[in-house]
């Protein structure tokens, strides 16, 4: 008997899948400052304020960083609560009722801004100034301002920055200031503990981890392991740090001389966009000129490249362009 024929099947249409059904977050109502919005779940305070085009400040907060709480400058008031709430982390909920604008929350706000300026050297935090105006805060209640020692600190004091006191006790404000190599230095006398650097050096950017918070209490200030110097620490000089830092405690090399020597003048900079020329990533950089000269690269923190991070040849590597000149 012979073998029977077996005949494949015919094929079947081929078929693409569409999409899978996307669900949407649900819509929270609330209110804020008496005004009723809608915003997706998990959003938070902040996220709706914005949306409403209230202006709340920050300070430790930024989008690219998970919120860590310690700055308590956008707290806000929440009907039903005991305390004010942090408006950068806290979630909405439905029916929440907030003001971020109410006595409460505006003397919570001023203390919070002139302790600050009363412990550090706020003369290079710019973004603080008009903060410290809005607030009507004043940090010579807590102690006299120090006189700054550079022509450019001079100005910024004419300006309306806030100085630190003498006799600071705190061991981040005793800290000399750290020049152990030549891309960027860490003053400390300036640190607010924002715990920013460490969040960008950590998992939110960098996953280097090396620097953290040491010591606790007054004791408490941003180190390497061990305290060991930076060169012999597992710092890569990214110099993403000094992109988060929001007081100057972290600037580079060049920036922190011409400031030394008064000769930092942002509003004779100019800015222009380019590509990083190092490798085919495509990381995109501000160039910063003063003077027909590179004095800072930063990177567009909304870049879907970067997120405002770099690496050393991208935040460092354009001195090249200034070498040779006189």
């Amino acid at each position: 008997m012979s073998d029977p024929i077996w005949f494949a099947p015919a094929p079947r249409p081929t078929q693409i899948p569409g999409p899978p059904p996307s669900d949407s977050p649900p819509e929270v109502e609330l209110s804020i400052d008496g005004r009723a919005t809608t915003v997706p779940s998990g959003s938070t305070i902040l996220d709706a304020c914005r949306g409403l085009g209230i202006d709340t400040p920050t300070l430790c907060f930024a989008e690219t960083l998970t919120p860590v709480n310690v700055c308590r400058i956008c707290v806000v008031e929440m009907q039903g609560s005991r305390t004010l709430v942090p408006a950068c982390s806290r979630k909405v909920e439905p029916g929440m009722a907030i003001q971020t604008d109410s006595e409460r929350v505006r003397t919570s706000r001023r203390l919070v801004l002139e302790l600050l300026g009363s412990s550090v050297d706020l003369s290079h935090a710019d973004a603080l100034t008009p903060l410290f105006e809005r607030y009507g805060a004043d940090p010579t209640r807590f102690g006299s301002p120090t006189a700054p020692a550079a022509a450019g600190e001079r100005d910024a004091r004419k300006a309306g920055h806030h100085h630190a006191p003498d006799g600071g006790s705190a061991e981040t404000v005793a800290q000399p200031v750290k020049v152990d190599n030549d891309l960027y230095v860490r003053d400390y006398s300036r640190c607010v503990l924002c715990y920013k650097c460490v969040e960008a050096c950590g998992t939110d950017a960098q996953n280097t981890f090396a620097i953290a918070v040491a010591g606790r209490g007054f004791d408490a200030r941003i180190a390497t392991e061990f305290a060991i110097p930076l060169p012999d620490s597992a710092c890569v000089y990214c110099g993403n740090c000094i992109a988060v830092c929001p007081t100057g405690a972290l600037s580079g090399k060049i920036e922190h001389d011409l400031r030394g020597s008064g000769d930092w003048d942002p509003a004779r900079q100019t800015k222009a966009d380019t590509v990083c020329p190092y490798c085919g990533v495509g990381c995109a950089l501000t160039l910063h000129v003063q003077d027909d000269r590179i004095v800072k690269v930063s990177s567009p923190p909304d870049s879907t490249v970067t997120q405002g991070n770099l690496c050393i040849k991208g935040r460092f590597g354009t001195v090249f362009v200034d070498q040779g000149r006189p």
